[in-house]
């Protein structure tokens, strides 16, 4: 008898006919033998309602604390649900919230890190024949805080639950078949990949790819948990996230992933001096502010500048910690630029082939599209750009790689130095 954790988005849930619906596949699977642990997300748009409603409430920034009380909520009113609709088709079910279920949290408010799950509760109720149904996106701190652990948070939940209970297999329920090439709303010939590895997986998670949250692929890689990304819409094959996946014949590439909501810092005038990279990075860091591509000019006269890259969202709040700090930095001035976007290839063929940067390169300057900024990795190139062109730079490297077809040719073949 195998131990099945599934997990349903919002989208899954969305409503009373498709929480009825939910329940009967969990049920059909409970039938054939398996042992299920559930964990759901809010119903639909629950959780911006309850950020719009907050905002009703008061101006302004809200206390984090009272919006992880609120926010978990969503996720409480979808797994108490389905619990009835289990127990209407003549199943046994228990519904428990992240803390009942043992999730335990770091001390942060709205993007908390599991630091430990202790699962006994969940064990108990398998061990009694019961359908396990657990909030996601919830945990608790030692000090009892109840805290959420980010959007996407769902994903992690699961993820971290199949890893602490041992499951034999982590289902990610969604409103897609599975992995795509790259976003099919854009790209009509994306393919969905039979499979992929952690690693790709977590390049195109983290650089924008919404299929699966970054920190739940982690998860996955640290505890070998063997993933299936599948529609809860279809009974199609979906696709397999593990170790290592099977290469297709001369795929380089894999998918090509992007974020429509980057912006950048440019730090003018930072004093040439030991430490000041140091002290700026540390006060970000400090507030909990992610910065992705950073870039350090040349020094003049003693003066250099500094870019740095990250999300739309957190732009207001770096801008503040920034001016707070000049007068201890030293530095001149800000700029900022909005409305940028991050396009990015992916594809662990690229450690062994030549000449992948150059033609994504070349690929941009055909369409007449400047870079700002580049990033790489063994495994992915990064370019950030203007936000205008996105749709059709997408189409442009879709068919520059061979991922229409999935036949990827680069002339001299594989190197074995990049």
């Amino acid at each position: 008898m195998s131990l099945l954790v599934m997990k349903f988005g919002g989208s899954s849930v969305g409503d009373a006919e498709r929480m009825k619906r939910v329940a009967k596949r969990i049920a059909d699977r409970k039938r054939e033998g398996h042992r299920c642990v559930v964990v759901v997300s809010a119903m639909g748009d629950t959780t911006d309602e309850l950020i719009d409603l907050s905002k009703q409430i008061i101006d302004g920034t809200p206390s984090a604390r009272e919006m992880d009380m609120l926010l978990t909520t969503g996720e409480q009113v979808s797994a108490a649900l389905l619990s009835m609709a289990l127990h209407r088709l003549g199943e046994q079910s228990v519904s428990f919230t992240g803390w009942q279920a043992g999730i335990h949290t770091e001390d942060v408010h709205a993007k908390a890190r599991i630091t430990d799950i202790r699962p006994e509760r969940v064990i108990e109720a398998l061990e009694h024949g019961k359908i396990v149904i657990v909030a996601g996106f919830q945990g608790l701190t030692e000090e009892g805080e109840i805290t959420t652990l980010g959007r996407g948070g769902s994903d992690t939940t699961a993820v971290a639950l199949a890893a602490a209970v041992q499951a034999d297999l982590c289902e990610i329920y969604t409103d897609v078949d599975g992995v795509y090439s790259t976003d099919p709303r854009i790209v009509q010939a994306a393919r969905k990949l039979k499979e992929i590895s952690y690693d790709e997986m977590l390049e195109l998670a983290h650089l924008g790819a919404a299929v699966l949250h970054p920190r739940a692929v982690e998860y996955a890689k640290q505890y070998q948990v063997k993933l299936i990304v599948r529609s809860s819409f279809t009974n199609n094959e979906g696709t397999c996230v593990k170790e290592e996946a099977a290469m297709e014949q001369g795929i380089v590439v894999r998918g090509i992933a992007f974020d429509k909501h980057i912006s950048r810092i440019t730090i003018l005038g930072v004093p040439e001096k030991p430490g000041q990279l140091a002290a700026i990075f540390t006060a970000l860091a400090e507030e909990n502010i992610d910065v992705d591509i950073i870039v350090q000019g040349g020094v003049r006269d003693g003066w250099a500048d500094t870019s740095f890259t990250l999300g739309t969202a957190e732009l207001d709040r770096a801008r503040s910690v920034l001016r707070r700090i000049q007068p201890d930095i030293g530095f001149q001035d800000l700029r900022t630029k909005s409305e940028l976007v991050k396009v990015s290839i992916v594809g662990s063929g690229m450690i062994s082939f030549p000449g992948v940067a150059a033609k994504m390169f070349s690929t941009l300057a055909e369409a007449e599209v400047s870079i700002n900024t580049v990033s790489t990795s063994e495994i992915k190139v990064s370019c950030v750009i203007e936000g205008d062109k996105l749709h059709d730079v997408v189409r442009a490297l879709h068919t520059a790689f061979g991922l229409d077809t999935g036949e990827q040719a680069f002339v001299g073949g594989p190197s074995e130095r990049r």
